[in-house]
């Protein structure tokens, strides 16, 4: 049954002030501009969203766990628990994060999700962070279990996944058979992406060539930029077609260096994620990530060295800071947390924008930015109005 909206409904370029929206059978139908005289009459069953908007649901590339729950705890229950919270805080889809960590514990995680319940956010594939990094960035990491790149490793994780699955994988491009991986990978349709790196200039221009394309939470975990030596952070806003995430909580990157990344690199080129842990909707207190000790205290996730270990951040907040610290406009911060994810997952002609045809994947948000309701395929699975 078709079910309507009028709304002020968020695109990647503008905001229609009022709108008229209707999905079907999970898939939007009408999108429509009221002061468009084409426009058809409000049906009066519509839904009216007022002091607020609809929106794209959120894409999330990055997120080790929630609700106290981690990925690679393969338990289905620790996967039920993150994708609730971040279905509650407009995460739509997502991929299950890993971390360093032996190859079995690797798969078994991935095991566990293909066989979860779904419930909230869907899984759309795996981003396998580590375990191919650089022991000099290794950051909340466990060190014990870094170790070079393995084709036929790969091909072990990549069994585990389904044909739809997305596979997006970080690394670090100057190690031992990162090259080779990147190639590999590529060939497979993964992306690749640089983090835990201190890959040089010339070391990410290679990297490039080979077919990596991201970077993973940009200047936390990788060489920072020198006038002499770009380093990784000066080599992802630079060279052509690479695509970098911001984690943008305030705590791991600055204001400023945020709006240095989306001036240089465009903010086309920029997404927002989360790298959220299993401390997110926990509120303070002692968490482990990575079998590491966690604290989290005033919104901030360290390990007892003082690292940063993930964060507690959820997408909502994520676009509300892009806003408020970055000082983007409200298009240009939603397209950081839809459109520009779907494309990285080659999934943007079914979802990351309110268009005909693609997924009902929608969100009511209220004049502030925060969730009141997530649908999903056409299914509520939140709503707190």
């Amino acid at each position: 049954m078709k079910r309507w909206f009028r709304a002020p409904l968020i695109l990647p370029d503008r905001v229609i002030p009022d709108g008229l929206l209707a999905y079907d059978a999970g898939r939007i139908t009408d999108v429509w501009d009221l002061a468009d005289p084409a426009a058809p009459p409000v049906p009066a069953e519509a839904e009216v969203v007022e002091r607020g908007y609809l929106a794209p649901g959120y894409l999330d590339i990055h997120v080790h766990g929630g609700g106290g729950g981690d990925f690679m705890d393969a338990d289905p229950e620790a996967v039920v628990a993150i994708t609730t919270i971040h279905a509650r805080h407009g995460t739509v889809g997502l991929l299950a994060t890993t971390l360093t960590a032996p190859e079995e514990q690797i798969i078994r995680a991935i095991r566990t999700v293909r066989q979860a319940p779904r419930k909230g956010a869907r899984v759309l594939g795996y981003h396998i962070e580590g375990p191919y990094i650089n022991l000099a960035h290794k950051g909340a990491q466990n060190p014990e279990y870094v170790r070079p790149a393995s084709i036929a490793e790969i091909d072990r994780w990549m069994a585990e996944g389904g044909p739809e699955d997305r596979w997006h994988v970080t690394l670090a491009p100057e190690t031992d058979g990162a090259l080779e991986a990147i190639r590999y990978l590529v060939r497979r349709g993964a992306t690749v992406s640089a983090g835990h790196t201190d890959a040089t200039y010339d070391q990410m221009r290679a990297a490039v060539e080979a077919g990596l394309s991201h970077a993973t939470h940009l200047y936390n975990g990788m060489r920072g930029l020198h006038h002499r030596e770009p380093g990784t952070v000066g080599s992802a806003l630079a060279l052509p077609g690479v695509t970098v995430e911001l984690i943008a909580d305030g705590v791991h990157v600055h204001p400023a260096a945020m709006q240095v990344a989306v001036r240089a690199r465009g903010p086309e080129r920029v997404l927002l994620v989360t790298d959220a842990m299993r401390a997110t909707g926990m509120g303070d207190g002692e968490f482990t990530l990575g079998g590491l000790p966690v604290t989290v205290r005033n919104g901030e996730a360290r390990l007892h060295s003082g690292s940063l270990a993930g964060s507690v951040l959820t997408m909502d907040r994520a676009v509300q800071n892009a806003v408020r610290l970055i000082g983007l406009d409200l298009p240009t911060a939603v397209a950081m947390a839809t459109l520009h994810p779907a494309r990285l997952l080659r999934l943007d002609d079914r979802k990351g924008s309110l268009a005909v045809g693609k997924d009902a994947d929608l969100l009511v948000l209220d004049e502030d930015l925060n969730v009141k309701a997530t649908i999903i395929g056409g299914e509520v699975v939140y709503d707190e109005r």
